[in-house]
């Protein structure tokens, strides 16, 4: 693939993941799953749509469920600086020959743009949003597994560095990555807020979404979640964890909802906020990167992905990649299981610093 161009133009200024907006095919179904199970605060809903947000927003929403025929993402939404960082991003994306559409595309946010960027996926950049009670007090409302904010996205793309290329020059700061001897990227992790990331790229078929990521405020009220879920009869949803990953040193569960999205329920990653924050490069190899504890990750979590949508509702095209997967380098002859090289070697120390 050609690399990316940068624009004259000069790049919107990002504050932080927003909202992301899914298409489900059974409202009911993922109101169950997002409301009753998960908690999430319902902003608004009608027969078409459910706007949700976390206990610690106060804007509208961080979430829509929006009633579709196919399953998949309608948009990846990030807020900006000011209205006129909208402006900017609309000028951005237009230089680099993208399409865009600029609109109120969701109740609750105003003249937004939204792109399908350079990579495949809907980005959309907001500014003026209504505000909502911020129910970080409400402890009577929140529960043991009350889920506080959302954290990030998680995107699938072939080509990591050409992605990573393209986010660099949108203004995303690179916190961690994995990489091989051989100079291959596997994966890499990009912020805007000081935490370990407001999105991510993992290499594989894509455009796809791997997952959106809510917190709580620490590791228990993952496990009461868990405990709800058998409790439910519902332990099917979990698809990996609970564990720590290595790769932002965060506690973490991913499950699955009606429609096969992934949602991660994550929490107590580090600040990167300094400008000389360095970048964490984890070995391919390292069996602790994604689980610190040394567990298999589960081969759906590598191959599975939720399909991403063209400004239309269209499904975009999903590009194979041609470089080796996670899954191919760390199957070793006896089953899925880790291979690691020798911590004595120079490079493959645990998670060093550059």
């Amino acid at each position: 693939m050609s690399a990316i161009p940068t624009p004259s133009a000069p790049a919107p200024d990002v504050l932080r993941c927003a909202y992301m907006e899914l298409l489900v095919t059974d409202l009911a179904a993922s109101r169950e799953f997002y409301v009753d199970i998960l908690g999430l605060v319902v902003t608004e809903e009608d027969d078409e749509a459910i706007y949700l947000r976390s206990f610690e927003e106060f804007i509208h929403h961080n979430l829509v469920l929006r009633k579709a025929e196919t399953a998949g993402v309608a948009a990846f939404s990030f807020r900006v600086r000011s209205q006129a960082d909208v402006d900017k991003a609309e000028a951005y994306y237009r230089e680099l020959g993208c399409e865009t559409r600029r609109g109120d595309f969701t109740r609750g946010v105003r003249n937004a743009v939204r792109v399908v960027d350079p990579l495949g996926f809907p980005y959309e950049f907001f500014y003026e949003t209504d505000h909502v009670e911020r129910l970080a007090w409400a402890y009577e409302q929140q529960g043991p597994g009350a889920l506080v904010r959302l954290d990030h996205f998680n995107q699938v793309y072939p080509d990591v560095e050409r992605g990573a290329s393209y986010l660099e020059a949108l203004g995303f700061k690179r916190t961690e990555d994995i990489k091989d001897a051989e100079g291959t990227t596997y994966a890499a992790w990009f912020c805007r807020k000081h935490t370990v990331h407001d999105t991510a790229l993992t290499g594989g078929n894509g455009p796809r979404m791997h997952h959106v990521a809510f917190s709580t405020h620490e590791k228990h009220n993952i496990l009461y979640i868990c405990d709800k879920l058998g409790a439910l009869r519902k332990s099917d949803l979990i698809e990996r964890g609970p564990g720590r990953h290595g790769v932002s040193n965060a506690f973490y569960l991913y499950l699955r909802d009606p429609d096969g999205h992934r949602v991660e329920i994550y929490t107590q990653d580090y600040y990167t906020g300094d400008p000389d924050n360095p970048v964490v490069t984890w070995d391919v190899h390292d069996n602790q990167r994604r689980d610190w504890w040394g567990h298999a990750v589960v081969p759906s979590w590598y191959t599975e992905a939720s399909l991403v949508m063209d400004l239309d509702g269209n499904p975009q095209p999903v590009i194979e990649r041609e470089e080796s997967s996670e899954m191919e380098v760390t199957i070793g002859a006896d089953g899925f299981s880790y291979t690691r090289k020798d911590d004595t070697d120079e490079g493959f120390k645990l998670g060093h610093q550059v």
